[in-house]
């Protein structure tokens, strides 16, 4: 029996100013354990006169986590945090009751050419903790655990598996991990994952039950236990997963919530600018229709 329950495609999605390739939520699957949304941006290449412009806006119950191949983004929050995140970094940002970012072309890098790549995560939070302060951390590249298996070399972005645990905060038992191969490998590691199981293939091949699947799209196991493929050569994957909620999630716009009610409340308060400002910053993005 096929261990692939959904084949997820990339769609286009415009993000303001940026296209973006949308791999969740998709109408057969919203998510994959806590994994809400996930945003494939770029690669795009920007000259002297482009730039990522993405003006203040809100998030309640989930935590971001922007993950960069290439590029720079400069990051602001309501917090007051204000760092640049760059290729193999970690943004980690908790949302709970709210929060408001903005997210930027770095100011040394607006007049130059430059290229755009990485992937942006929403992670639901579990519904006790909805409500927490928000909160940000950033793990530069050097702090995520990286290791080599079977001839694949593995990092544990964010998550425990494998017996490494990644420094990012996380909020539920979930993992997600970077797979590289220079040369065609075989993969065993479903003894290591638990919970619901999605991969998404960056660039390269891997071969499955007869099946070759190629770049831009997630496949779903049916059993994160039974999860074992072969990677061609010059293969990047990224597997992502983890605990599923009983709880049925909502999302709407920005917002992630376990009832209707509050995202709701959430229109109501960033139509009236009741969320706390970035500071440096006058921009907003409107509530949409």
């Amino acid at each position: 029996m096929s261990n692939l329950k959904t084949i997820i495609p990339e769609r286009a999605a415009n993000i303001g100013n940026f296209m973006v390739g949308r791999l969740l939520p998709f109408r057969e699957k919203r998510m994959v354990g806590p994994f809400a949304f996930i945003d494939h941006m770029g690669p795009v290449r920007m000259d002297e006169t482009q730039n990522l412009d993405v003006p203040p806006h809100p998030h309640i119950g989930l935590s971001t986590l922007t993950y960069l191949f290439e590029g720079s983004i400069m990051h602001r929050d309501s917090l007051g945090s204000e760092v640049e995140i760059t290729p193999g970094a970690v943004n980690w940002m908790t949302a709970g009751k709210g929060v408001v970012h903005s997210e930027r072309t770095p100011v040394s890098l607006r007049r130059t050419k430059k290229t755009l790549h990485g992937l942006q995560i929403w992670v639901a939070l579990p519904k006790h903790l909805e409500q927490m302060e928000p909160s940000f951390h950033h793990t530069n590249k050097q702090e995520i655990p990286h290791f080599e298996k079977d001839g694949v070399s593995i990092k544990v972005i964010a998550g425990e598996v494998f017996g490494k645990k990644s420094p990012v905060p996380v909020h539920s038992n979930l993992y997600f991990l970077e797979l590289k191969s220079g040369k065609k490998r075989k993969v065993r590691i479903g003894d290591y994952l638990f919970g619901e199981s999605g991969l998404y293939i960056l660039e390269g091949n891997i071969y499955s039950e007869g099946i070759t699947y190629q770049p831009k799209q997630i496949l779903v196991a049916n059993d994160s236990k039974l999860c074992e493929f072969e990677m061609a050569e010059n293969t990047t994957v990224y597997i992502f997963g983890g605990d599923p909620f009983p709880e049925e999630r909502h999302i709407h716009w920005n917002f992630v919530a376990s009832e209707k009610e509050t995202i709701e409340k959430a229109r109501e308060d960033w139509k009236a600018q009741r969320f706390s400002k970035v500071p440096g910053e006058t921009e907003f993005v409107p509530l949409p229709d």
